[in-house]
């Protein structure tokens, strides 16, 4: 089986067990460290995010990619950085 790749494996924040609003906290302080045009992805367990994280891309001007599923089945919600 071969191992799936992404091109936001590398900028993933690993945000497991974190309650709100500490998912987003965390996205907010990594964002300027992304290239625009680059994507970030979240890894969060907590049920808020699934709502949070599109939510906070649109009030910050950024595009909302969508959700995957990683390896352990935990969501990750994907940004891609506009400006």
């Amino acid at each position: 089986m071969s191992e799936r790749r992404h091109a936001f494996d590398d900028r993933t924040l690993d945000c497991r067990g974190m309650l709100c609003p500490a998912p987003i906290i965390a996205l907010g302080r990594m964002l300027d460290s992304v290239p625009i045009g680059e994507l970030l992805a979240v890894a969060a367990e907590d049920p808020a995010a699934r709502h949070d994280v599109p939510a906070w891309a649109r009030m910050r001007g950024q595009e909302y990619v969508g959700e995957e599923a990683a390896e352990d089945g935990v969501p990750v919600y994907v940004v891609r950085r506009l400006s």
